[in-house]
């Protein structure tokens, strides 16, 4: 059965089907009791709910309210941004310090194999690195121990001659010629000039153990000295260089830096030439060729003194110095014999 339709002002009486006025009372056996009339106790608000002890609050996080169904959408909006009760923001903040404090304390009472570790790679590659460089320097010093012509450099340092000893230049001598002022050696590789006559170049260089600097005392191609004999004043002779066996050259063609007489390297075993004669010339009273002495070597062909300067290169034959001839006698003419292997004087018969 249909109820009628009441206004707001008017009540439906309890188990009738008619309205009744807003101010018709009911008998008492038509109205539901009240509270009091039923004796109980007048309402109360109810406590919250305590959590356990050692319950953690932020262990079990309160579910998300749902929207109600069927609302619309700016109501639900209305609801989302609803301000959080007093309480939320310190229960959450306490629960976000509990959280650190457990995890400080896990991360102290971890021993040392339980904490995180870094990775195998993070902690080993930098003595990897060391390891890397090291083998490297081994294997360049092995590269440049390898390269060296050993049994060149050896009769330098084995069979110099001794300082406290005076010592004659004989044919055969391989010996190292020392510029007096500068204590450049006479020196040559197998490297061309750039310009001028192109042929192999000659320098002088300052380090003393440098195989490339041993020159080997020759007589002239039709000359009847032999080895072991000593080399008196005026004498021609010509010097080998003991590397790469060209002899000690010069003609008219112009020094790199200086323009003067070019002094080259030339020839061969069984290719030589005037241009390869030098003129000894003793320095004081001396008549034959001692290593105590100062010696001037004056080409023949050209009458060029050998000569040399503190004027160095700076490109293929960086640190090293001219080597040229000049016509006339000079304090940079000088020459010292020096380290070597120095032949005994033989006895005639």
């Amino acid at each position: 059965m249909s109820l009628p339709l009441c206004t707001s002002r008017s009540r439906v009486a309890r188990g009738r089907g008619q309205c009744l006025p807003p101010h018709s009372n009911l008998s008492n056996s038509e109205r539901s009791p009240s509270p009091r009339e039923l004796g109980a106790a007048p309402f109360q608000k109810r406590p919250p709910p305590q959590p356990p002890r050692g319950h953690d609050p932020a262990a079990v996080a309160p579910s998300t309210p749902q929207p109600p169904q069927g609302l619309s959408r700016r109501r639900t909006a209305a609801a989302n941004h609803q301000p959080s009760p007093p309480g939320a923001a310190t229960a959450s903040l306490a629960a976000a310090l509990a959280r650190e404090r457990i995890r400080r304390r896990g991360e102290a009472d971890a021993g040392p194999g339980e904490r995180e570790a870094l990775p195998f790679w993070q902690r080993t590659w930098f003595l990897a690195l060391l390891l890397a460089m090291a083998a490297a320097s081994f294997a360049l010093a092995l590269l440049l121990y390898l390269g060296l012509d050993l049994h060149e450099a050896a009769p330098a340092q084995s069979y110099a001659a001794d300082p406290d000893t005076v010592v004659e230049i004989t044919y055969g001598s391989v010996i190292k010629l020392m510029h007096e002022r500068t204590k450049f050696r006479l020196h040559s590789h197998d490297v061309p000039y750039g310009s001028g006559s192109g042929q192999q170049s000659v320098t002088s260089f300052p380090n003393v153990d440098d195989a490339n600097s041993y020159w080997i005392v020759r007589p002239q191609p039709d000359s009847s000295a032999k080895q072991g004999d000593p080399i008196a004043h005026g004498t021609i002779i010509r010097l080998q260089h003991m590397r790469t066996r060209k002899w000690l050259h010069s003609h008219l063609h112009a020094s790199p830096i200086t323009g003067n007489l070019e002094v080259s390297c030339f020839g061969g075993e069984n290719e030589s030439d005037t241009g390869d004669y030098w003129r000894l010339e003793i320095e004081g009273s001396g008549k034959t060729w001692r290593q105590d002495q100062r010696i001037r070597l004056r080409h023949v062909d050209t009458g060029g003194y050998l000569h040399s300067h503190d004027r160095k290169y700076t490109r293929i034959a960086g640190g090293q110095q001219e080597v040229c001839g000049v016509g006339d006698k000079r304090p940079d003419n000088l020459w010292l014999a020096a380290e070597g292997v120095y032949h005994p004087v033989m006895p005639h018969k």
